[in-house]
């Protein structure tokens, strides 16, 4: 088994408690290491935390998390209190991260085989289990389609930009906005990436770039402050990212500094993409005004290696740390899902997008 790979799971077996086994992306890239967890809280923990991020893999964690709820599994457990036990632990670790729906959306279809079943309580984890493996296996086979689908649109391309993390570390594999890259890199075709570190929590230069360079792509860190200058001499060909929330009409919630870039882009002609599979949407929301935004502790501003390390801003003095921005659709070439491409999108395309 791969050490990289970002989310493991084994069941409870012969009185051994299941194990939500996790890449802990804290200590990348200098450490390679992973964080068991046997409890919910432990798990809603790590989600917080950052040890597993990345809209999809928070989804896969949490339904995982859900396993972990303890009930008696005794052939005379109450099925009633169990279900309330379910649910308390999906209503615990839907306060985890505010922003990324996919952790809504996997919760949601746990609490529906919670709500719905009927039977022994032993039945009744066994199919939570199963729904959480099918989550996870899901996913897999979305990265592989936004990959095939994303890369039509990069084919012609040399050198690309992207932002924040996601890729395998943000996934089940492939990732959603690195998808089309490793798509192409089977195909023989290796495309250059420009990886913005992406502040505050550098999961550009951490991450992003530590996963490609595994994988023989080659990247190059910049910072933020940079992508204008590289898109100036033509350097980049085409800019793709991936997102936490999308809005019925297109508008993307993504890690802070993705608007600036999507504005830089205009500016340049190039094209701006945003890969995220279809659960990623979130049709209630009319715009993306409307997505919450998640707001951080100021401290890993000022101390970016952590708090051990020394303070990189002057004490006493304010620090706003949103962990994401919202870039309006106007600004987006087109959206990739693992259903295809909405070019230009506006909340006709992806309402008749989701539907199809």
């Amino acid at each position: 088994m791969n050490d990289a790979e970002t989310i493991r799971y084994h069941a409870a077996h012969n009185g051994r408690p299941a194990e939500l086994d996790l890449l802990d992306q804290t200590k990348l890239p200098g450490t390679l290491t992973r964080l068991v967890c046997t409890t919910v809280d432990q798990t809603h923990d790590a989600i917080q935390r950052l040890v597993v991020r990345g809209a999809p893999a928070i989804g896969i964690a949490a339904a995982y998390g859900v396993t972990l709820t303890p009930v008696s599994v005794n052939a005379d457990a109450s099925l009633p209190e169990a279900q309330t036990r379910y649910r308390q632990t999906i209503d615990h670790l839907a306060t985890s991260r505010p922003t990324a729906v996919n952790l809504f959306w996997a919760l949601d279809r746990m609490r529906a085989i919670v709500d719905g079943f009927s039977g022994q309580v032993a039945e009744l984890r066994e199919r939570l289990v199963a729904e959480a493996v099918r989550i996870h296996d899901d996913d897999r086979q979305m990265c592989r389609s936004i990959g095939r689908h994303g890369a039509t649109l990069l084919a012609d391309c040399q050198r690309v930009m992207t932002h924040c993390n996601a890729g395998a570390l943000a996934t089940s594999m492939w990732g959603t906005a690195l998808a089309p890259i490793y798509h192409l890199q089977e195909s023989g075709h290796t495309l250059q990436v420009f990886a913005d570190e992406t502040r505050p929590l550098l999961q550009g230069a951490r991450l992003t770039a530590w996963e490609l360079h595994q994988a023989g792509i080659p990247v190059t860190v910049c910072t933020d402050s940079m992508s204008g200058s590289l898109m100036r001499q033509g350097l980049v060909d085409a800019v793709i990212v991936g997102a936490d929330r999308i809005a019925a009409n297109g508008d993307v919630a993504n890690k802070i500094g993705t608007y600036p870039l999507a504005v830089l882009a205009k500016h340049h002609n190039l094209p701006f993409y945003v890969a995220a599979p279809t659960n990623t949407f979130d049709p209630e929301l009319e715009s993306g005004d409307l997505i919450p935004i998640e707001q951080r502790d100021g401290d890993e501003v000022s101390y970016p290696c952590g708090t051990d390390s020394p303070r990189q801003t002057p004490e006493g003095v304010a620090v706003v740390n949103p962990a994401f921005d919202v870039t309006p659709a106007d600004l987006v070439t087109a959206l990739v899902t693992e259903k295809g491409v909405i070019p230009g999108p506006n909340t006709e395309k992806v309402l008749a997008h989701l539907r199809a």
